[in-house]
């Protein structure tokens, strides 16, 4: 009869089990070629490299067994060092392993580049020369997913749709922190960064309802940062953008700051037009007015700066405080941080950690110590330090 400590055992096991059939494996079981290729990818590695596992494991358990202290029947001989036989299985075929998952990843990598437009719609179709992929530029907000559909002049949030068996092109951005877009049936997960582009080419070939996520932990939201994904035929994706052109509003670069603003569970909401140019003014940061474009700054770093005179521009360079003064913003400069680091009046008498109270001692003359290129005050209408040149020079 089964002890009760048994007994709890095998409860335990089989309690574990039914808590692993609610469990979806979307990534072994996909809707999209891109996803299926990179489940198969998975199924083959982990079989060359239990090739070496099982045998492995095997053998500790069989000498374990074989050579125990109550075998006195055992052949044992303690002058045994060597065996060609056993060296050469046991350095080639780890060798080959090696070299099989070696090539395995070369071919993937290049196979599977996110970049690569799509040539094959599944394993047994290729991409019919005439078909024209769909465009979606996706933004990474906090906490939530902005959907643009340049052909269509419409935009979603949390939910986007498109035609089975149609390629899809995706332009891929964020607003602030870095994110990565997941959509596990569909293909692999892609990062979003502010300021920088990156793509991905996939395709859904079954259709459905599916789950995105934010697979990169982004801040407070995070956890809630998820999306509806339709794959839908033709008619009915036809159908999902009439509905979001009849039930939209407008989405211009005012309603934008608006979403932008963190918030969390933001309920789906359509956009039946989108102002000119937002996605490339959301991809360059300069949404707001007066901002300038990053690709505006890189073309001046190419020309080779803008000389002395670009103090000017020194108001249209600030981004990354672009949130400064919004109530409850988690980038509210802390109790004690002070004008130098954030611009703004210190919020306490206490100074922040590592701050001399008096730092006026070191140096009763600032202005002095630094010369004509001491730190703005005021405004800081100042020029930015990186773009100062020597005094009476200019860039030609």
């Amino acid at each position: 009869m089964p002890t009760p400590l048994k007994l709890a055992g095998r409860s335990a096991v089989l309690l574990s089990t039914l808590a692993l059939a609610g469990c979806d494996l979307v990534v072994m079981s996909p809707s999209g070629d891109i996803a299926a290729q990179q489940r198969d990818l998975i199924v083959v590695s982990t079989i060359l490299m239990l090739i070496i596992i099982v045998p492995v494991l095997f053998l500790t358990l069989f000498f374990a067994w074989r050579y125990r202290q109550s075998n006195t029947a055992a052949k044992y001989d303690p002058e045994w060092h060597h065996s060609t036989g056993l060296e050469v299985v046991i350095w080639s075929a780890p060798l080959a392993i090696i070299i099989a998952l070696g090539a395995v990843t070369w071919i993937s990598t290049h196979k599977l580049d996110p970049y690569r437009p799509l040539d094959r719609l599944d394993a047994n179709r290729p991409v019919p020369a005439e078909t024209k992929p769909l465009t979606v530029e996706v933004v990474a907000l906090d906490w939530k997913w902005l959907f643009f559909y340049p052909d269509y002049g419409i935009a979603t949030v949390n939910e986007m749709a498109a035609p089975v068996d149609v390629p899809i092109n995706f332009k891929i951005t964020a607003s602030s922190v870095m994110n990565s877009f997941y959509v596990p049936a569909l293909a692999g997960m892609i990062y979003a960064m502010p300021g920088m582009q990156t793509k991905l080419h996939a395709v859904i070939n079954k259709p459905g309802e599916y789950e995105g996520l934010s697979s990169n932990y982004s801040g407070d939201g995070f956890s809630h940062m998820r999306f509806k994904f339709h794959g839908l035929d033709q008619a009915g994706f036809d159908q999902w953008v009439a509905r979001v052109k009849q039930n939209g509003t407008m989405l211009n670069r005012d309603a934008y700051l608006k979403l932008e603003k963190p918030s969390t569970k933001e309920p789906v909401r359509y956009f039946a037009g989108v102002e000119d140019g937002l996605y490339e003014a959301v991809l360059n940061m300069c949404v707001r007015s007066g901002q300038m474009c990053m690709n505006d700054m890189m073309h001046i770093d190419m020309m080779g700066g803008a000389g002395v005179e670009s103090h000017e521009n020194r108001a249209k360079l600030e981004h990354d405080n672009r949130h400064a003064g919004e109530t409850g913003h988690a980038g509210e400069a802390a109790p004690g941080a002070t004008f130098p680091a954030t611009g703004n009046p210190s919020k306490s008498e206490e100074p922040a950690e590592g701050v001399d109270k008096e730092p006026q001692s070191m140096n009763h003359d600032m202005h002095n110590m630094h010369g004509d290129n001491a730190a703005p005050v005021g405004n800081q209408a100042g020029p930015a330090p990186a773009q100062l040149n020597n005094a009476g020079t200019t860039k030609p």
